[in-house]
């Protein structure tokens, strides 16, 4: 399936919480989520996410975290730390064009670049849909 191609709708009541600071390629990847009936907040940063998350009522910040590793404020290592102290109860993916496969992170990533078919299943998958 490519980026381009309609996702196929459901109902769904997950809310994912899209954290990525290519502006296309979140903007791009919310529509497409939006449009699989996911309920979908965005932010640029591990900054904007904890705002996002901090803002909401306790049990709807997100099902489903897919952030970006690599972002200029407030992402690396650090936000994968916070993210696995802070978040425990909530699932996590993460996604880079940087990492390298033997580098530990206690997540499953996706490599960059990904077709958005590829990331939906495995938001099923850390869903359980």
């Amino acid at each position: 399936m490519s980026n381009k191609e309609q996702a196929m709708p459901v109902n769904k009541t997950k809310s994912i919480l899209l954290v990525e600071d290519d502006d296309s390629l979140r903007l791009a990847l919310r529509d497409y989520l939006l449009n699989a009936g996911y309920h979908v907040q965005v932010a640029s940063d591990g900054v904007g996410a904890i705002k996002l998350m901090l803002d909401s009522p306790e049990d709807k910040a997100a099902d489903l975290i897919v952030t970006d590793y690599r972002m200029a404020v407030f992402g690396g290592d650090y936000w994968v730390r916070f993210l696995e102290t802070y978040c425990k109860n909530i699932k996590v993916i993460v996604t880079s064009g940087y990492l390298q496969p033997d580098f530990p992170i206690p997540y499953r990533v996706i490599f960059k670049p990904f077709e958005f078919g590829d990331m939906a299943r495995a938001i099923a998958s850390e869903l359980n849909e």
